[in-house]
């Protein structure tokens, strides 16, 4: 009679040591993207302005966007579709009429960049300087969730000035399109190194 509760027992403990299972949370997993290979183009219409691309991303009127700003010619708003990468660069192009309009497309570019600022983590600021091709700016990299990682502008100082912000479709979260986001960052860079005003 007493082998019995020692056999029950014994039992017991060898079912609870033989199904350990391991509890602890698995960090999240994403699904594998296939990046396209690199190959530019040069973007060819009556806009004042040229520059590479790449060859798997489509550039259209943007006939939806609506930006509260009345210095801004709503025919010259711009998309530049990564589809595949479900990601827009947009762009926006502005005449420059007058000092006090350029200075306030530039704290423009400078108050959007910084909307971010409830979830980026930080936002650095570098100078743009092509002086070949009259082209100066600013390029904002935002880190952290925020909605638009890299944003910047483009301008001569006289009479040209163009606004870029980058938006990927989806909720924002950089663990998940860091190497997209960093694909995309280098074609950002070919399209400002390659930049011309046309006039």
């Amino acid at each position: 009679m007493r082998i019995i509760p020692i056999l029950i027992i014994g039992l017991l403990l060898f079912a609870a040591c033989g199904n350990s299972h391991d509890y602890s949370p698995k960090p999240r997993g994403y699904f594998r993207i296939e990046l396209p290979k690199k190959a530019y183009r040069e973007y060819v219409s009556d806009h004042p302005f040229t520059f590479q691309y790449p060859t798997y991303a489509v550039i259209e009127k943007d006939t939806q966007t609506r930006v509260a700003h009345s210095l801004l010619n709503m025919n010259q708003l711009l998309n530049m579709q990564f589809k595949q990468l479900n990601g827009t660069l947009h762009l926006s192009y502005e005449s420059i009429t007058s000092k006090k309009v350029f200075d306030e497309l530039v704290e423009d570019a400078h108050k959007f960049a910084f909307k971010n600022t409830v979830k980026a983590t930080d936002i650095d600021q570098g100078s743009i300087s092509i002086p070949a091709h009259k082209v100066y700016g600013i390029y904002y990299t935002i880190g952290g969730n925020a909605a638009s990682s890299v944003q910047f502008f483009l301008t001569d100082s006289v009479k040209n000035y163009m606004r870029g912000a980058l938006y990927f479709n989806t909720e924002p979260r950089l663990d998940s399109i860091q190497p997209v986001l960093n694909f995309v960052k280098k074609d950002i860079n070919v399209m400002i190194a390659t930049f011309k005003w046309k006039k």
